[in-house]
């Protein structure tokens, strides 16, 4: 039977502390009230001792630098069609369990599943068909892109091959184009929350008349953050006209629908954002010689 509460339980100041053990035994005992659930994460480490009957992971939230320990039954392992490795996406049946030895939270998973590309992409959808509904991707909330911008924001990952074509094909359109450069994660644990930081900081910079979002091609795994719904409510509250340049032509996150303008590519948002100085040159010199045409003919 547990310890009985202080009888000034409210009271935590130095004259009337908690034991160590009494506050261990109540969050076990709180924790314990918690029922079997369903937990989403992405394996990051994987320790399993031959002949040990159990095998311990640390399961990360892919979006976010969080994770929780988890100790699951080798048998659950045995169970599941391919091994499990470190880096895969997994959802486990577990209940939670807190040692009030060690004063340590973990999982005691009972099953254990691989999400696979089919489920990912189902996912996807279902958040597609919820954010059109809200009316997130209705041209009318689209803002106009400036036709010469006095600063182009840029969030792309660091020293990337997206950062160097975005900047490159801009500058030989445009030479005198500025850009204000963040670098963040495009993928894995931390993305959402740099891109979304770089995106509101940006958005904050009265000089920065457009924000590109851009990085190269790669599998749906890698691409998720840019269908991460905290990033594309982020992207549509935000009052700078934004730029989605994600990955190839074949591509489409749902970044694509909630940004301002969609680019096929990294290189084709450089021809987005600033216009062609030799064209427009050719366009004013055009002109000039039918105004001149124009007063030769009526002298």
């Amino acid at each position: 039977m547990s310890q009985p509460l202080p009888e000034k339980a409210a009271d935590t100041t130095a004259e009337h502390p908690w034991p160590v053990r009494l506050l261990s035994v109540k969050i076990a005992e709180y924790v314990e009230r918690m029922s079997v659930l369903w937990v989403e994460g992405q394996v990051v480490q994987l320790n399993r001792r031959p002949g040990a009957g159990t095998a311990y992971l640390t399961l990360r939230d892919p979006d976010v630098d969080m994770s929780l320990s988890v100790a699951v039954r080798v048998t659950a392992l045995d169970a599941m069609a391919a091994p499990l490795d470190a880096g895969a996406r997994v959802v486990v049946q577990a209940k939670p369990e807190f040692w009030t030895t060690r004063g340590s939270l973990i999982l005691d998973a009972r099953q254990i599943r691989p999400v696979g590309v089919g489920e990912l992409l189902a996912r996807i959808e279902y958040l597609r068909r919820t954010l059109a509904a809200e009316g997130l991707f209705d041209e009318a909330r689209k803002k106009p892109l400036p036709f010469l911008p006095r600063v182009v924001g840029l969030v792309c990952g660091r020293a990337s091959a997206a950062e160097k074509d975005v900047v490159e094909n801009a500058r030989r359109r445009w030479p005198g184009v500025r850009f204000e450069i963040r670098p963040v994660a495009v993928q894995g644990v931390g993305a959402v929350s740099e891109v979304v930081e770089a995106l509101r900081d940006l958005d904050a910079d009265p000089l920065v008349d457009v924000v590109v979002i851009a990085r190269g091609g790669g599998s749906v795994e890698d691409l998720l953050p840019f269908s991460n719904e905290a990033l594309l409510r982020a992207v549509a509250a935000a009052r700078t006209p934004v730029v989605s340049a994600i990955g190839h032509d074949v591509d489409t996150p749902l970044l694509d629908h909630v940004a301002d303008r969609r680019a096929s590519t990294p290189t084709d948002a450089a021809k987005l954002v600033v216009p062609d100085a030799a064209a427009e040159h050719r366009t004013v010199a055009t002109a000039r010689e039918r105004a001149r045409r124009a007063v030769l003919g009526r002298v």
